[in-house]
């Protein structure tokens, strides 16, 4: 990986909406850094394209589908986000579509957001590693959908009146991350948003049901490459 300084992510949006595919994606390396914003007075609102219901193997989907979504309003309290919102869309069987497009330029529309924040759209994981379908597939359904949002030719009527005002798309956990947050007076607050998905992180189990180490590793290698920053949160920037 490029161990070249990040760039401080920009923090002039007034409105932030996030749009990741399941409960705990956020969570993983990127709430500290939507703590950091709702601390700054910064509306932030959570999109879920699924509500995880197929993401514990113990637990049947009619079941699990409740227990994360409510785990994972839990986590967005922890970061002081009051607005979750789900779409309801398959878990493991997202598709990039017209249809997620619509859905995602419609909450875009509703909500009014400058910035878009969602997970990794590439293949692979800083690292190394494949990604899953779900993940990439809902970056770039996100990515196309702030373009979409302020097309009043496309889904007409659909969200309200056509938004255009999206400057760019950060986007978490992603491999071409050159911009980063310092989240060092909001790391524990991750931490409290990654123990929030309990259900979760018991039926996960190794290094990364552990949300204080996990997190404090990434968030120190990334520290290290920001100026002034212990902890930190990188980010790739797509400015539209």
């Amino acid at each position: 990986m490029d161990a070249a300084p990040y760039a401080p992510l920009p923090e002039d949006a007034d409105r932030i909406l996030v749009v990741v595919a399941h409960p705990d994606d956020m969570e993983y390396g990127g709430s500290g850094a939507v703590a950091r914003w709702t601390a700054q007075g910064r509306e932030v609102t959570y999109l879920l394209v699924t509500r995880g219901e197929a993401g514990i193997d113990t637990m049947a989907p009619p079941e699990c589908g409740p227990v994360r979504e409510a785990e994972q309003r839990a986590a967005a309290a922890a970061v002081g986000v009051d607005v979750v919102e789900f779409l309801d869309h398959p878990d493991g069987l997202i598709e990039y579509s017209a249809g997620l497009r619509r859905d995602i330029a419609a909450a875009i529309r509703r909500h009014r957001p400058q910035l878009l924040v969602t997970g990794n759209h590439h293949d692979t994981w800083p690292g190394g590693g494949r990604n899953m379908a779900d993940h990439v597939h809902t970056g770039r359904a996100v990515i196309d959908a702030a373009r979409d949002a302020g097309n009043r030719w496309l889904f007409p009527g659909v969200g309200g009146e056509p938004w255009d005002g999206v400057r760019a798309v950060a986007v978490a956990a992603s491999p071409e991350a050159r911009h980063a947050v310092d989240i060092t007076a909001t790391f524990d607050r991750a931490v409290a948003s990654l123990a929030a998905h309990r259900a979760y992180l018991d039926a996960l189990g190794g290094a990364m049901a552990d949300p204080e180490t996990f997190l404090r590793g990434g968030a120190a290698e990334a520290g290290a490459r920001l100026p002034g920053a212990e902890l930190a949160t990188p980010f790739e920037l797509i400015e539209l």
